[in-house]
């Protein structure tokens, strides 16, 4: 057994669905892999994350607006296989009603019939549960779920789980400060050179933050990694960044910068000028 299907088998072993004449060569490579060891502790601790975060309970009210839903439903259909029966018939009764005697109390009526119908619309909208709070406190939880699954992964000592955790960006509609801050630590100190690149691409997508600016512009003089510094004189381009051209002077007088990412960042503080 190799390490590609050791992986994809640990979520059943977790679960105890594991074949039995499987998992004996399962737990015989998982003794003798330290790297599919540290992955299946990572896969752990997600389920572990996961199976924290609450449930959201749904509305008492819930089940009775579904059904009342429903009824609604089924007599709309009903009414409109009646349609033309129904309007042929109310045709005739409302001729029958405009003549000269009945028109008064016709329009009496009809008036004691809109009030009716206001008040209990007014009512009705007063007594409806708030499904778009409910939707959006769901919302939200889904989005506290995802940051602390991120958080969580960023401290994994495994390169591919910090990959996915920054992927969790990309499912996080605003972002708070200590997913900002998380990210521009991994920016500046993660020792996997992808990681750090794949960073600053999610950090680039959330350039509208002033703090994710500022932090970008900061992390020029901490990158020693020529692929990295690179990727960030480009980042800088695109974000029409002024103020990242005092960093990237300050990183042509150094002299371990390789000769073409100085040759890049001559490029880039030309087109920011």
């Amino acid at each position: 057994m190799n390490c590609e299907h050791a992986s994809e088998m640990m979520v059943d072993w977790l679960n105890n669905q594991m074949p039995e004449s499987e998992r004996a060569a399962f737990e015989l490579h998982l003794n003798t892999c330290p790297d599919c060891q540290k992955e299946l502790q990572a896969t752990r601790q997600l389920w572990e994350v996961m199976g924290n975060v609450s449930v959201p309970k749904p509305s008492d009210n819930l089940p009775i607006q579904f059904y009342t839903m429903l009824e609604t439903f089924k007599a709309a259909e009903t009414k409109k296989v009646k349609k033309v029966s129904f309007w042929n018939e109310l045709k005739h009764k409302i001729e029958a009603l405009l003549t000269q005697k009945n028109l008064f109390r016709v329009s009496y009526s009809m008036c004691l019939l809109f009030i009716g119908l206001a008040g209990g619309y007014w009512l009705n909208e007063r007594r409806t549960p708030d499904y778009q709070g409910q939707i959006q406190q769901l919302s939200d939880q889904v989005q506290e779920m995802n940051q602390k699954v991120m958080l969580s992964l960023l401290e994994n000592s495994s390169a591919t789980e910090r990959l996915k955790a920054v992927s969790y960006t990309k499912e996080i509609n605003q972002v708070d400060e200590q997913v900002i801050e998380a990210l521009l630590s991994t920016l500046n100190n993660d020792s996997n050179v992808n990681v750090r690149l794949v960073t600053l691409e999610a950090l680039a997508q959330l350039a509208n933050n002033p703090k994710v600016r500022e932090g970008l512009v900061q992390s020029i003089l901490k990158q020693d990694t020529p692929l990295v510094q690179a990727a960030l004189a480009d980042v800088m381009v695109k974000l029409e960044e002024k103020r990242s051209i005092k960093p990237l002077q300050r990183l042509l007088e150094k002299d371990d910068v390789d000769v073409i990412v100085k040759t890049k960042i001559k490029e880039t503080i030309k087109a920011l000028s």
